[in-house]
């Protein structure tokens, strides 16, 4: 445990032991340049000698950086570059010195304006350098494969080449390993990215260049037909990731008809066969045509782009989207709609949005000052609202609406499991079955008139989904999108707009070379350290004076905020706080620490043995966490980090003290062996030579052995004003969510949300705040 510049990092690493069978029909060997295998253990050969100097195409490491962040990191235009660097050259004019670039168009040469062959994207190439990049190294897999936990030698899930589909392709391709490749589009500019199954998931959900944009087809706005453009380098397609439209453009079905399987557009529920090429073929060439349209929903004028693809069904390929399906499909466009919509229902959506609006602030999650009435909604307005929505309605709906959200919520977070186990897909299962008996009061109330709704109708196909490509979160639509805001629509925004796509073109390249060569210099150890560090070395300071340097600047960045001072004496802190007690609090924390054999319970010592100190601390305003979370958004190894506030003036107008899961038996499961308190302040101090990181906590008390029956979720209550306690910060797994329990009654319109966690007498504790805590908080 470190404590630094006013926060604290200490680490929760969880990890499953498991054995793995891989298909034996493809070796997924490592070999050398000329594809003979190497000898298992071998290491890989070094690559390409590189001087520590040479930094092509730049002149030196400044002019690197410089270009990255103007380029990369700030966006700025030309003109802008220009005055920046002229206010630059200003201040070294009269030390005869100049800034690395002239102007930008200094900037832009040579590493821009050289000739480069990288106009297009082959997908071949693109494969290639994904399999290149030592970034990914350690997160890649050669072959399909079969994993199996250790503890029950259950099937489990989670990257793509360990799901059936890829398995299955792997015999195929040993058989037979000639395919062919192609996309169609129908766009004015139609963005095609690409990525490679290998490559784990973490990778693509950090958005570390594992999906990649390979080419812009240009569409004629009169076309109305497909035009399929074949690939030269006979790939084969895997896994497509759309929303529906596109799917139902892919396939060449009506819309309102299930893509994945055959079931009539008034009851798509139905228990049905399964799309597949071979069978529409079959109806094509045998059936009426009239029938194909009305009755399979096919429309037969029109042919999928993989039709001629050996081994490519469409019909398969496509991947489940939790994005669209689940997100923006069954819980915002239908059910929060249909809440919204009904009648019976309506007089409680401004009292839902005041509760909304009282939720108390958390770190990574949206606040929604107004509630949730506002027009434009994104996905991530969407994500947000799922995780704040379930307490906000119960006590306002009936029982087996609230229900119907939960088994909902429960169904899109356990998909979202970074690994799935034979177990998990029963508890999805059960998830979907429960979300459709409860849903029924929806239809019944008059709300809706039917649930024959293509998104909705998905969810009865994930399973099937997830033995096939397994964990869907590493292939989600949302992954595009967000690659499609620095692909296109941040270089449409820079472009002029006049005939902007070669433009656009252009800054995907320039941003590729710059990604390219940071890759190579991080290599070579060339980034170690800031640049300012570099340079100071360069000019043979010594490492004590860099060091304290660094230090200076990092205290002028990272320093305490300005305002009132904290506390320095533990008799100081007990004022501050208004808590008499804590030098004895404190003495007890010493005596667990210095006797954590002593078999006695701390209370039936007297408080006069306890260890007295009443010296100097020092006091922190937040802490950070950093915890294996890889079902949320994370570095590739999947470590998350998060923050844990606690100070007496929040962005100078009001205190902000958040709560925190306290680990209290590792060996019970989820909140069995945990107990949420709220967090006084964070501070620490030096006794007989160690530093004590600590955390002054209110408890809270947990209602009952289990969750809550309708939300699913825990119910705690705030001890008496003296159950405080100090622990040391080691004991603390992670931030935690409360949501107040609001019941029948209507909030006051002018309660503030930082005012959230002393107004109400029980709370919900908020799994669905992140997927972590749905994982720990059941």
């Amino acid at each position: 445990m470190d404590v630094d510049e006013g926060r604290a990092d200490y680490d929760i690493d969880m990890g499953t032991t498991t054995w793995v069978s891989t298909v034996i029909t493809i070796a997924g060997r490592p070999c050398d340049a000329n594809g003979v295998y190497l000898p298992p253990g071998t290491p890989p050969p070094p690559p390409e000698n590189l001087a520590s100097d040479d930094w092509t195409h730049f002149r030196n490491r400044a002019e690197f950086e410089t270009a990255e962040f103007l380029y990369t990191q700030n966006q700025m235009p030309a003109g802008q570059i220009n005055r920046l660097l002229d206010l630059w050259a200003s201040t070294l004019a009269k030390h005869n010195d100049k800034p690395p670039f002239a102007d930008h168009h200094d900037l832009y040469e040579p590493w821009m304006d050289d000739k480069y062959d990288v106009w297009f994207h082959d997908p071949r190439e693109v494969a290639r350098n994904m399999l290149a990049n030592p970034t990914y190294a350690n997160e890649f897999d050669y072959r399909p494969y079969r994993e199996y936990s250790s503890e029950n030698d259950q099937w489990q899930w989670k990257d793509f080449m360990s799901g059936n589909w890829a398995w299955d392709q792997a015999d195929e391709i040993a058989k037979d390993p000639s395919t062919l490749g192609s996309t169609f589009g129908n766009n004015e500019y139609y963005p095609l990215y690409a990525s490679i199954g290998n490559i784990h998931n973490n990778v693509r959900r950090a958005h570390r260049n594992g999906l990649v944009i390979i080419g812009f087809l240009a569409m004629p706005s009169t076309m109305t037909t497909p035009e399929v453009t074949h690939f030269g380098d006979r790939t084969l397609p895997g896994p497509y990731i759309a929303d529906y439209e596109e799917q139902v453009l892919l396939m060449c079905i009506i819309r309102g008809r299930c893509p994945k399987c055959m079931a009539p557009r008034a009851n798509l529920d139905q228990d049905v066969l399964c799309r597949c090429h071979d069978y529409v073929e079959a109806l094509i060439e045998e059936g009426p045509l009239g029938d194909m349209f009305n009755v399979a929903g096919i429309v037969p004028e029109l042919v999928p782009f993989t039709n001629d693809f050996p081994r490519a069904d469409i019909y398969q390929m496509i991947s489940p989207n939790i994005l669209h399906q689940l997100v923006k499909g069954a819980f915002k466009d239908h059910l929060v709609e249909w809440v919204s919509s009904s009648s019976v229902h309506i007089a409680y959506y401004y009292s839902s949005c005041l509760r909304i609006a009282a939720v108390a602030s958390f770190s990574g999650l949206r606040r929604f000052p107004q509630g949730r009435g506002f027009k434009q909604w994104t996905g991530d307005d969407s994500k947000a609202l799922m995780k704040v929505y379930l307490p906000a309605i119960e006590g306002h709906l009936p029982t087996d609406i609230v229900c119907a959200f939960r088994a909902l919520l429960e169904f899109c977070y356990l998909v979202r499991h970074n690994i799935i186990t034979d177990d998990a897909l029963v508890e999805i299962e059960d998830a979907l079955s429960r979300f459709h008996r409860y849903c029924e009061l929806f239809k019944t109330s008059g709300a809706i008139p039917t649930f024959s709704l293509p998104r909705q109708h998905s969810l009865k196909h994930y399973i099937q989904n997830i033995r096939l490509f397994a964990a869907p979160n590493g292939l989600c639509s949302s992954i595009t999108e967000n690659k499609h805001i620095k692909a296109v629509k941040e270089p449409w925004r820079r472009s002029s707009h006049y005939r902007a796509l070669s433009q656009m073109l252009l800054i995907n390249q320039r941003l590729d070379k710059l990604s390219a060569a940071r890759v190579d210099f991080t290599r070579w150890g060339m980034l170690t350290g800031t640049c300012l560090s570099a340079a100071m070395n360069a000019l043979d300071v010594s490492n004590t004076n860099v060091h304290n340097s660094s230090r200076t600047a990092d205290q002028r960045t990272r320093g305490r905020p300005k305002g009132k001072k904290r506390a320095q004496t533990v008799p100081a802190l007990a004022e501050e706080l208004g808590i008499p007690r804590l030098p004895n609090l404190l003495g007890r924390f010493l005596f667990e620490q210095l006797h954590s054999d002593d078999p006695h319970n701390p209370s039936d010592i007297p408080v006069t043995e306890y260890p007295l100190y009443l010296s100097k601390i020092s006091v922190f305003n937040s802490a950070s966490s950093r915890f294996y979370a890889p079902s949320d958004l994370s570095g590739i190894g999947g470590m998350h980090v998060e923050h844990i506030r606690s100070c007496p003036s929040w962005r100078n107008e009001h205190s902000c003290h958040d709560c925190v899961f306290v680990n209290t038996d590792s060996s019970l499961p989820g909140m069995q062996g945990l107990e949420v308190a709220r967090v006084c302040t964070f501070f620490s101090f030096r006794y007989q030579g160690e530093i004590y990181p600590c955390a002054m906590i209110r408890w809270f008390n947990k209602v009952g052995n289990a969750a809550d029956e309708d939300t699913g979720m825990w119910i705690v209550r705030p001890k008496g004003s003296d159950e405080h306690a100090i622990i040391h910060v080691d004991a603390i797994y992670r931030a935690a969510h409360l949501i107040p329990m609001y019941g029948t009654d209507f909030l006051p319109p002018g309660l503030k949300y930082y005012d959230s966690y002393d107004a109400f007498r029980a709370y919900y504790v908020n799994k669905y705040a992140d997927h972590h805590a749905f994982e720990i908080a059941f």
